[in-house]
């Protein structure tokens, strides 16, 4: 169970067999143990000592590098220490079972580090969910966007509304405690016109295209069309890898194959899928069935069409119609003399058109994922909360009572509280205290 006043440890850095091994330690009894592991009875702050490292018996461990972090100005909050030691197996399993020694000392949790940072104040929610899309990161501009958000540029903006939100809250509050006093209309039109701002900037926000989302999951790409039209032979061209399995035989390709791509710093899924007909067999027919499925879902489809049939197009699936389309006509060195218009022309065998099909690709992904505002919305949770908020922003506009629209902006300061895991309450008795001296 979650315990705010046990010490954790944990390996901070990577796992497995390497020349150094950090090993993190948070609570309050990191001086304890800085004293009895390290033989360090005031570490100094931020300074880096060279000590043998002890368990309580007096057995040395290792000789070891201790840094010590005192809280507040520590990543969690905390008194924290690093032990950075030898990175063989046996020497950090020994450090542990030194640190298990101690009482109310114990291994963390998944993300319990960050955890504690956000119940101290060192960051907001956002912030360390971005530590671990960064952490997660496998493309540059995946790193990008995480590194804005662990800036805090994201929830900033959020606390910025939510702000506004509790201010306008205690404003209304007042005037419920204090019915004498009547508010003015002039006070009350400020709030409704930065009610109405608040909603047509969340409202801009949400319509981003899950640009944020597609970029931390990937950008999906699924290569659809009727059977022997080369869509696995395009797919190993594209990839240039030899993925998917090439055949005549119609049917070949009865499930979905995916290739995961860094394409100019975005992160691509390729999916090469089977191909349509109407008769096929039962195992064949659920293959066609996921190749649609997979399709719906993606966020580019690559249309190929054998060069044989140009200018005819086969029809695609009315399912997939509102999705962006390449139309792809493959097989081009078997027809070099046609020339294509409302398409690319291309060879999987030889190559040709690859390049250009991959640079109109590149420029859309650049395009979809271009930078916009303070930040981008990561998460679905953000979404829904987002959604939330502004359905309770609208009720404040159409509310007669000030009970009611104060209820509204509540609702909607706690929606966006939410995502950075700030809560109103305190926050807001301090305004109403400051700002018309109830109670003096």
């Amino acid at each position: 169970m979650y315990c705010l006043t046990d010490t954790i440890y944990a390996l901070s850095s990577g796992a497995g067999k390497g020349g150094v091994a950090v090993i993190r330690v948070s609570g309050k009894e990191v001086k304890t143990i800085c004293r009895v592991m390290a033989g360090l009875e005031n570490p100094k702050p931020r300074y880096a000592y060279f000590r043998p490292l002890k368990a309580q018996d007096g057995q040395t461990i290792d000789h070891a590098l201790v840094l010590f972090f005192e809280g507040p100005n520590s990543f969690t909050g905390e008194d924290v220490v690093e032990f950075q030691v030898h990175g063989g197996q046996s020497v950090i399993t020994a450090v542990y079972e030194a640190l298990s020694s101690f009482e109310n000392v114990r291994p963390a949790e998944a993300g319990e580090f960050s955890r504690r940072a956000v119940v101290y104040g060192k960051m907001d929610l956002t912030q360390a969910e971005g530590i671990m899309d960064l952490v997660d990161a496998q493309t540059e501009q995946q790193r990008r966007q995480a590194l804005t958000q662990t800036e805090g540029k994201l929830g900033q903006l959020y606390e910025s509304w939510r702000t506004m939100l509790v201010r306008n809250m205690a404003y209304l509050e007042a005037f419920i405690d204090f019915p004498e006093e009547e508010i003015p209309p002039e006070k009350m039109a400020v709030i409704d016109e930065q009610t109405s701002q608040l909603i047509a900037e969340i409202e801009q926000h949400l319509n981003d295209n899950e640009r944020g989302q597609r970029l931390r999951e990937g950008f999906q790409i699924a290569l659809i069309g009727v059977p022997n039209v080369g869509k696995s032979s395009l797919m190993n061209a594209l990839t240039h890898k030899d993925i998917a399995i090439v055949s005549q035989i119609a049917g070949t390709t009865r499930d979905v194959v995916e290739a995961h791509l860094d394409v100019a710093g975005f992160p691509v899924i390729l999916a090469d899928t089977a191909g349509l007909r109407e008769e096929a067999g039962e195992i064949e027919s659920e293959g066609i069935r996921r190749a649609v499925r997979k399709a719906e879902k993606s966020d580019l489809i690559l249309y190929v069409q054998d060069m044989v049939h140009y200018p005819e197009i086969e029809p695609l699936p009315e399912a997939l119609e509102h999705i962006p389309t390449y139309i792809v006509w493959n097989k081009q060195d078997m027809y070099p003399s046609t020339t294509v218009q409302g398409g690319y022309a291309v060879s999987a065998k030889t190559g040709a058109g690859i390049h250009a099909l991959w640079s109109d690709i590149t420029n859309y992904l650049k395009e979809t994922f271009a930078p916009r505002g303070n930040g981008a919305i990561t998460r679905e949770r953000y979404r829904v909360a987002l959604t939330a908020c502004v359905k309770s922003l609208r009720s404040a506009m159409v509310a007669e009572e000030l009970e009611l629209k104060a209820e509204d902006l509540r609702l909607a300061a706690r929606a966006l509280g939410r995502i950075t895991g700030r809560i109103e309450t305190d926050e807001l008795l301090d305004v109403i205290f400051r700002d018309f001296c109830i109670g003096k």
